[in-house]
C-alpha cells in the first residue's frame, strides 16, 4: 500500500530516527515513573515493557512501535516548543496505551505480544488488572504534578481520549457476539478503539507547549484519521499477516471472532462469497467447538472474506483515512519540516508490516 510518493528509503530511515527519538527520550522517565509502583506491580509492568524477562533478568525486549511518543514530541515542535517539553504527554499516552493492551490481552485471550508470553500468561490475570489500572492512574499523574495550566489542558484530553479508548474495546466485545456489524458501526468503534489515543497523542504535546484549543484540534483531526488508517492496516495483519512479523497466530482476529473491517466489509458486499462467509459466521457463533477448527477452515473464512472484496476494500479505507490525516495538517501554522515529519509518519503507519 503506497500512499504516497513520501516513502523512499531515506524518507523510511527519516522515519525510523524519529520513532528512536521519541523511545530515547520518553523511555527515562516512563521508566522512573514505573518504578514507583508497589511490588510486584513495578516487576510486572516492567516485564510487559520488555525491559526484564520472566525470571527478572534485564531483557530488551521489543517495546513496540513508539509511534505515539514520536508524534507527542513532533506535536510540542509543531506548537513551536522543543520535543523535550512533549514528553510528560508522550509517557502519559504510553502509560493508557499499555494499560490498555494489558487488560485486552487478558480479554481477547491472547497468550503472546510483541513474541513473548502476555503478563496474564506469565502472572496471572489478577496482576494483568491491577498493573493496567496502576499505569492508568500514573498517567494522569504524570501532567498533574507538572502543577501548570497546560498540565491540566492535557490531563482533561487524556482523560476523555482514555474514555472514548474504553468505549472502543467494550464495543468490539459486543459486536464479537452479534452476526451483523455495519461498516459505520465499525469504523466507529474503531475511532474510539485506536482513534482516540492517537488523536491525543499528536495533540498533547503541542498543548504543553502552550497551543491554542484550535491548534490542539486541528492535530486530534489528524490524529484520528491517522488511527483510522492505523487499525485498518492492523486489521489487514489481523488476518492475512507474517506471525512472524506480528508476533501473533495466523488468522489471530477470525480467531477470536472480531467483526474487523475486512470482516464486515465482505459481509455488507453481497454475493455469493459474502453470502457464504455470513453463514459460516453465523454458525461460528453457535458452535462449541470452535477452538478446535483446523488451519484450513480459518484459511477459507480469510479467503471468502478476500472474494467478497473486504481486503480489497479495507486497504482502499486505509489509504482514503491516511489522506484525510494528511489534509488536516494543511490547516495549522507549523514549521514545515515538522509537517514533512508528520507526513512521513503518516506513511510509515500505512506501509508497515507489524
Amino acid at each position: 500500500m503506497n500512499p504516497g510518493n513520501h516513502t523512499g528509503n531515506v524518507e523510511k530511515a527519516d522515519t525510523l530516527a524519529l520513532l528512536e527519538r521519541g523511545r530515547a527520550l520518553s523511555t527515562p522517565v516512563l521508566r522512573a515513573v514505573v518504578d514507583r509502583l508497589a511490588p510486584p506491580m513495578n516487576t510486572v509492568a516492567a516485564y510487559h515493557f520488555g525491559w526484564i524477562d520472566a525470571q527478572g533478568n534485564p531483557a530488551d525486549g521489543d517495546g513496540g512501535k513508539a509511534v505515539r511518543p514520536a508524534l507527542a514530541l513532533l506535536s510540542a515542535e509543531a506548537a513551536g516548543a522543543s520535543p523535550e517539553t512533549g514528553v510528560p504527554g508522550a509517557v502519559a499516552v504510553e502509560l493508557v496505551h499499555n494499560f490498555s493492551l494489558l487488560h485486552d490481552d487478558l480479554m481477547d485471550g491472547d497468550e503472546q505480544r510483541r513474541h513473548r508470553d502476555t503478563v496474564w500468561k506469565v502472572h496471572g490475570p489478577a496482576q494483568a488488572i491491577l498493573v493496567g489500572d496502576a499505569l492508568f492512574a500514573l498517567a494522569n499523574e504524570v501532567l498533574l504534578e507538572l502543577g501548570t495550566t497546560e498540565g491540566a489542558r492535557a490531563a482533561h484530553r487524556l482523560t476523555i481520549a482514555s474514555r472514548k479508548l474504553i468505549d472502543g474495546q467494550a464495543q468490539d466485545i459486543s459486536y464479537e457476539h452479534r452476526e451483523r456489524v455495519s461498516v459505520e458501526e465499525c469504523l466507529e468503534m474503531e475511532g474510539n478503539k485506536t482513534g482516540a489515543l492517537l488523536a491525543c497523542a499528536v495533540s498533547i504535546g503541542a498543548v504543553l507547549g502552550g497551543a491554542d484549543d484550535r491548534t490542539a484540534d486541528k492535530l486530534e483531526e489528524y490524529g484520528y484519521h491517522l488511527g483510522l488508517a492505523f487499525q485498518a492496516v492492523d486489521d489487514l495483519l489481523g488476518i492475512w499477516g507474517d506471525p512472524e512479523s506480528t508476533g501473533k497466530q495466523t488468522w489471530s482476529d477470525l480467531r477470536q471472532r472480531k467483526k474487523s473491517l475486512p470482516v464486515v466489509a465482505a459481509l455488507a458486499a453481497g454475493g455469493e462469497a459474502s453470502e457464504e462467509l455470513a453463514r459460516l459466521l453465523a454458525e461460528d457463533a453457535k458452535s462449541s467447538d470452535f477452538e478446535n477448527f483446523s488451519e484450513a477452515e480459518f484459511a477459507h473464512r480469510a479467503a471468502l472474506i478476500e472474494q467478497a472484496g473486504g481486503r480489497s476494500w479495507t486497504a482502499d479505507e486505509a489509504r482514503r483515512q491516511h489522506a484525510v490525516a494528511v489534509r488536516a495538517l494543511e490547516e495549522v501554522d507549523m514549521p514545515q519540516q515538522v509537517r514533512e515529519q508528520l507526513v512521513e509518519l503518516a506513511d510509515f503507519v500505512v506501509v508497515r508490516k507489524k
